[in-house]
């Protein structure tokens, strides 16, 4: 018998996962009236609304006073530019393809903390590595041509753009654990969001369309501010409470699943043959070398 712990991991497990899966489509409902830029800037700026009240509500103010510098910086590396190169991205290529390419995050992690902070993998997590970055390989070489396309953008582009944003991602990872004291999650998810939207405001309007968005572009923007951002973190960090960090992480595995299923609903996106295989061996690549999957005996 399931007992009731067991069920409400599971449960915030789904939700998130299908909510972050989500954020990929309402980007791509907004970018494509607005533009990258500022897709990015709103976001950020909604969730920084979102959160705020809620850290002061709890008397966080101070901590945050106190260690403002560090948590403003790695909200650019963890929200700003990532969330710019994504909103980019998907303008260009599918939903469902840019969702898979997200889930190599651990993947350039383990990377990223052994080079900086010495985190030496096992040999189990070295050939996570080897066959993480074969499917990353495998599903670039099917989307990296550098022929524009419909947008006049040419899909390597939007590739490249996901998987700087998962390597910024990695470094804001190892940042955090390196040069950010134990704060409350509710301090560091409030605090990077507003340096995400200091970050961004000036190119946002500098870049600012010309014609003001549809309802539907200031609605996708609204939940994936509040529910994909705001809610998403507190869902996380609730998550990391109840379950630990390493079953948290698990959570990008599943969050392709939704990002396509989304994509072939309501965008009418085609999802390949390739794209399945590829994600599954990055998926298996990223198990490993993360540590949440070993090799026998290792």
């Amino acid at each position: 018998m399931t007992s009731p712990a067991a069920k409400g991991w599971l449960a915030d497990f789904l939700i998130l996962s299908a909510i972050w899966g989500s954020s990929f489509l309402f980007m791509h409902v907004a970018a494509m009236e607005l533009g990258a830029l500022p897709t990015a800037a709103i976001r950020v700026a909604i969730a920084s609304l979102f959160l705020l009240p809620l850290m002061l509500a709890k008397g966080h103010g101070e901590l945050l006073r106190l260690h403002w510098k560090p948590v403003l910086f790695v909200g650019v590396l963890n929200s700003g530019v990532p969330f710019a190169l994504y909103a980019f991205a998907v303008m260009h290529i599918t939903t469902g393809l840019s969702s898979i390419l997200n889930a190599t995050v651990p993947l350039f992690g383990a990377v990223v903390a052994w080079v900086w902070l010495g985190d030496k993998p096992s040999l189990s997590r070295t050939v996570g590595l080897a066959i993480g970055f074969g499917g990353v390989v495998l599903l670039a070489g099917g989307q990296a041509s550098f022929k524009p396309n419909d947008s006049g953008i040419a899909p390597a582009w939007a590739v490249l753009a996901c998987l700087v944003a998962t390597i910024c991602y990695a470094f804001a990872a190892s940042f955090t654990k390196k040069h950010i004291p134990s704060l409350p999650p509710l301090v560091t998810a409030t605090g990077s969001q507003i340096g995400a939207t200091l970050a961004l405001a000036l190119p946002a309007l500098w870049f600012r369309p010309d014609q003001g968005p549809s309802a539907s572009a200031w609605w996708s923007l609204i939940v994936v501010g509040v529910l994909c951002t705001g809610v998403a973190y507190i869902l996380y960090f609730k998550l990391i409470e109840n379950s630990g960090p390493a079953r948290a992480l698990t959570v990008t595995f599943l969050v392709p699943v939704f990002a396509i299923a989304y994509g072939v609903v309501f965008l009418n996106e085609n999802v390949t043959a390739w794209m399945l295989l590829s994600g599954a061996v990055i998926l298996l690549g990223t198990s490993l070398s993360s540590g949440l999957v070993k090799l026998p005996g290792r």
